[in-house]
């Protein structure tokens, strides 16, 4: 007789649908930046003076506006937290299991536990900008995590990575992109939008930082270009998957750039802001697809 119910132990996930659970963390990890940007845009920042109550009477207080801003993030938080439970889940029940992808998959979830830990620091040190840099940052760990886990799960079981074609332009890529980022950091420390009126700000004069923070954009574009072209040089790559990728990276630059820009000259507006920050999360995910080893294919 077949049993009505199987165990936990008993399922099984194909590998097919396993890489469509990591997309859906994946793509909530994106998005909860983008969400965490607009408490900062709006205001709400300290909507919600404690943690993880919203203030020391209420769990839940939606009686204004901004500590209703800051209470749907939090929840949006925990829908994050769902997905990459669910996708460790899916890691142990994957068949065939693989030991990289149960790793990612508890790597993403130690990030989002550091995550809460460090949003509930935000609110303790009344968003000190040092600390939503931070916060930020950690989010593209995430992200990058998440990108790996989703390139690793929807590759072929038993194909071990080969070593990336022009493997030291991808990371200097990588690396310089990375720089653009820390620097952006920079610039929202010392700009408008802190996430409350009365939150310290960076001692930088906003111009200067603005400008070191496009001289490494345009490094990052320069150095996408000089990789743009040796793989147009090269029968192999020059419709190969990186060159395309390749390609959405300079573009996703260019439309950051030209944001980055307008933004900055018409008073740094929340809505460019925010759509800033899609761009730059956007732009990091490409960068670390493109960083990660190909697989079957030969040094160059």
């Amino acid at each position: 007789m077949v049993p009505s119910s199987l165990s936990l132990r008993d399922r099984t996930l194909a590998p097919e649908r396993y890489h469509q659970v990591t997309k859906v963390a994946l793509v909530l990890l994106c998005a909860i930046v983008v969400t965490g940007a607009a408490v900062r845009l709006s205001g709400s920042g300290l909507g919600c003076d404690d943690w993880p109550n919203c203030n020391s009477e209420r769990l839940v207080d939606v009686s204004t506006g901004h500590a209703a801003i800051e209470q749907v993030n939090r929840l949006f938080t925990g829908a994050v937290a769902a997905a990459v439970a669910i996708a460790v889940l899916g890691a142990r029940l994957r068949t065939p299991r693989r030991a990289d992808l149960e790793w990612l998959a508890y790597g993403l979830v130690a990030g989002v536990i550091a995550q809460i830990l460090l949003g509930a620091l935000l609110i303790k040190v009344e968003l000190h900008p040092i600390s939503v840099q931070g916060h930020f940052l950690l989010s593209m760990a995430l992200v990058a995590n998440a990108v790996v886990l989703v390139r690793r799960s929807g590759a072929a079981d038993g194909v071990e990575p080969g070593i990336a074609r022009l493997r030291r332009h991808r990371w200097v890529l990588a690396a310089v992109t990375g720089i653009a980022l820390v620097t952006g950091t920079v610039v929202t420390g010392a700009g408008p939008h802190a996430g409350d009126e009365d939150v310290t700000r960076l001692d930088f004069a906003i111009p200067t930082v603005a400008r070191i923070h496009s001289l490494t954009v345009l490094s990052a574009v320069a150095v996408a270009l000089a990789l743009a072209l040796r793989l147009r040089a090269s029968p192999a790559l020059a419709s190969s998957a990186t060159a395309r990728a390749l390609s959405s990276w300079v573009v996703v630059a260019l439309l950051q750039g030209m944001i980055g820009y307008v933004q900055y000259f018409a008073d740094v507006p929340p809505l460019l802001v925010g759509g800033h920050v899609l761009g730059a999360t956007i732009l990091w995910g490409i960068t670390v697809w493109l960083v990660m080893d190909d697989r079957s294919t030969p040094a160059l």
